[in-house]
């Protein structure tokens, strides 16, 4: 379900999702099929990860990676969740041949 609801999600991002809901910042991103196409997919892997442990991982992910590079837009764009999400976004069909797990791919 798509709600919009600007206050929830941080600048400089579109959109949040958190199941069930994808958040976005205005009503006019909910015609962007690759924005909504990329909160699908973390749906998707949030089912996977039984919503909780989604969060767990990301934000334990997140600071190893803060860490590693001491930046955040570094840290952000290497989350495993994040590199699946932006490689298949652009590819509108993804979600209905995805395989469970296929984050795992995106692990170093």
């Amino acid at each position: 379900m798509i709600v919009i609801f600007k206050h929830i999600i941080p600048k400089p991002y579109s959109g949040l999702t958190i199941f069930p809901f994808i958040f976005l910042k205005s009503k006019n991103y909910k015609m962007n099929a690759i924005l909504v196409n990329h909160e699908k997919i973390h749906l998707k892997q949030q089912i996977e990860l039984l919503w909780i442990f989604f969060f767990v991982w990301y934000l334990t992910e997140y600071a190893f990676l803060l860490i590693k590079f001491r930046k955040h837009d570094m840290a952000y764009k290497n989350i495993s969740f994040e590199k699946e999400a932006y490689a298949f976004e652009n590819d509108l069909t993804y979600l209905k041949r995805r395989k469970p797990y296929n984050f795992f791919k995106f692990i170093r």
